[in-house]
């Protein structure tokens, strides 16, 4: 049975809200100290507004008959009370009016009862600490408050990585903001911090009217952040009479005790792994196994180090052993701390499928993540990578279109549409939605890469090469961008530039790990078809991430018609790998986390 939250809700006039249910008057979300009989006569007053209230009717509600006090002194005392609170003045009445031997009249307006809110953006709370590092704090406290309303199914949210795009910027308009979020209402705010006291200061915004619907302000010690988040949560709920299941009630009332310093560091570690760079995602993992050394049972730290080795090794930064593979085996201990963690099984399902190729087992970690959290863009964006490594295109492309409705906003999910699009060969669709990249950042790397893709395809450069040959020289030898080139080289007959290439590649190994993957690749293209097959044996030993997707990927086309692929695939086949992936890769045990 579902039931809503707040049966009595705020009414709001001029810069006021009067909370009946929590007996306070507040001032642009400031409580203002007001004695019981003022505040009982205000809300009154608010009852009936443009109504005489009698004399006699607030003597019966507020001086009981067997009172022996001087009702009149008693009256003018509360009423001149009630006017100092609103700033309000007999002689020039705003808000309440009174008639001579009658009584009183509230005159001013009341705020438009909102339309029904389904819809939410929590805009990236600003930083009032005056020390700028701690950025990180601000940020975590929003991603909290989003994930803390996104577990109410009647709400939707918009995600972290969405509304970060807003973070310091005040050029657009709320409605505007709104109508790119596609939301309803907007909630912004602030957060301070001084040592172990934490502020934060919200409102809740319509965003087709711009008006304010509820203002509060909050204040706690560290020790007690996570009852902080879980209120300022549970208020917004009950300001937009949003439907709440029991299960939720419960899910909203559960938070994980950790120790102030544990949290920090973890809060640290997701600021930096959000911006998605080598030098940002290697601190980042520095400070989750930092939060770990602290306390090696906090689950969350755990699932940061997946996340980050997982993303660290798919990008070729670092070898499968430490990428892939320590991503598993932290996300197996986050399952084993705390199984109710959506973001930890889609961290599973991304390592099986790229370390173990094990796509049936990587497949139900995607879907078991999204149960928990059906919203979950990390589970949409794994599911999306299994079905299209099992070479079911069509569903793929469904999900991470899902995807993209879920985060909009978000540049690697829409890089991800690209590539995927490019892996079904819908060749003028990836170019179109990797050019809806460059509208949020032109120099998103990533994407040119995708479409240097499509050009070897299609045989042809459209004036991109010379760009991405810029790119892919000052990437510091960035293998995936420099094994793209090569592809390219190869498959337009630019033999001498893709030797280039596959010379570059050698010299990088003399430095750091470098997959044998993409310069088998580059050699498909040369038509050297035993080097090529040696290379993709090789990848296969050292677990080599992309080579999960061999049976869609167009740049391996060059050797579908060999018999020794058809071999290859079947040694990738997910299903000889299903009892064995979570124990461990071929029988080889678990990893070290």
């Amino acid at each position: 049975m579902e039931n809503t939250v707040g049966e009595l809700r705020p009414i709001r006039f001029g810069a006021f809200e009067l909370d009946a249910s929590a007996g306070e008057l507040r001032k642009r979300g400031v409580r203002i100290r007001l004695q019981e009989q003022p505040l009982r006569i205000l809300q009154m007053l608010l009852a009936n507004p443009g109504h005489v209230v009698t004399r006699d009717e607030l003597r019966d509600a507020l001086w009981p008959a067997n009172s022996y006090v001087d009702f009149d002194q008693g009256l003018n005392r509360a009423i001149n009370k009630l006017r100092e609170a609103l700033g309000d003045s007999a002689e020039n009445p705003i808000f309440i009016e009174t008639l001579a031997k009658r009584g009183y009249r509230f005159i001013g307006s009341l705020a438009v009862t909102p339309r029904r809110i389904a819809s939410l953006a929590v805009l990236p709370l600003d930083n009032l600490s005056r020390d700028p590092e701690q950025e990180f704090f601000a940020d975590g406290m929003t991603e909290a408050l989003i994930t803390n309303l996104a577990k109410v199914g009647a709400l939707r949210i918009a995600s972290r990585t969405s509304v970060m795009r807003f973070k310091g910027t005040r050029n657009k308009s709320i409605r505007e903001v709104a109508a790119e979020l596609g939301v309803d209402g907007i909630v912004e705010g602030t957060v301070s911090r001084d040592r172990d006291r934490v502020r934060i200061s919200a409102q809740l915004i319509d965003a087709a009217t711009d008006t304010h619907i509820w203002a509060e302000s909050y204040e706690r010690d560290l020790q007690s952040i996570f009852a902080l988040q879980n209120e300022v949560a549970c208020s917004i709920v009950k300001m937009i009479q949003a439907t709440v299941t029991p299960q939720e009630h419960a899910r909203l009332a559960i938070w994980r005790e950790v120790r102030p310093e544990v949290y920090e560091h973890y809060l640290k570690g997701r600021y930096f792994w959000n911006r998605r760079t080598l030098e940002a995602m290697s601190k980042g993992l520095e400070y989750f196994q930092s939060a770990i050394d602290k306390d090696p049972n906090y689950a969350p730290a755990h699932v940061g180090v997946a996340d980050s080795t997982t993303r660290l090794g798919w990008h070729g930064f670092v070898a499968p052993e430490q990428g892939c593979g320590r991503g598993k085996a932290a996300a197996l201990r986050a399952i084993q701390i705390d199984g109710t963690l959506a973001d930890a099984h889609a961290a599973l399902g991304f390592a099986l499928v790229h370390y173990d190729y094990a796509i049936d087992a990587a497949t139900a970690e995607a879907r078991l993540a999204l149960e928990l959290d059906p919203r979950s863009v990390n589970a949409t964006q794994t599911l999306a990578i299994c079905l299209m490594s099992a070479g079911l295109t069509e569903e793929a492309l469904k999900a991470i279109t899902h995807a993209i409705e879920l985060d909009p906003l978000s540049l690697a999910v829409r890089w991800n549409a690209g590539v995927f699009c490019y892996l079904a060969r819908k060749y003028d669709r990836a170019v179109a939605e990797s050019r809806k990249c460059f509208e949020f950042d032109p120099g998103f790397v990533q994407a040119w890469s995708t479409l240097v893709f499509v050009l070897a395809k299609q045989g042809h450069d459209d004036g991109l090469i010379a760009q991405f040959e810029r790119i892919a020289q000052a990437s510091a030898g960035n293998q995936y961008l420099l094994g793209i080139l090569g592809h390219y080289y190869a498959s337009v007959g630019r033999r001498s530039d893709a030797q280039g290439v596959l010379d570059q590649l050698r010299a990088v190994s003399a430095q750091r790990w470098v997959s044998a993957f993409w310069p088998a690749v580059i050699k498909a293209g040369l038509g050297e078809m035993e080097e090529a097959f040696f290379g993709l044996d090789a990848a296969y030993v050292e677990h080599t991430p992309w080579l999960a997707y061999a049976k869609v990927a167009p740049f391996l086309d060059d050797l579908r018609s060999d018999a020794r692929f058809d071999e290859l695939l079947r040694r990738l086949n997910p299903r000889t790998l299903l009892q064995t992936a979570v124990a461990g890769p071929r029988g080889a045990g678990m990893h070290g986390a």
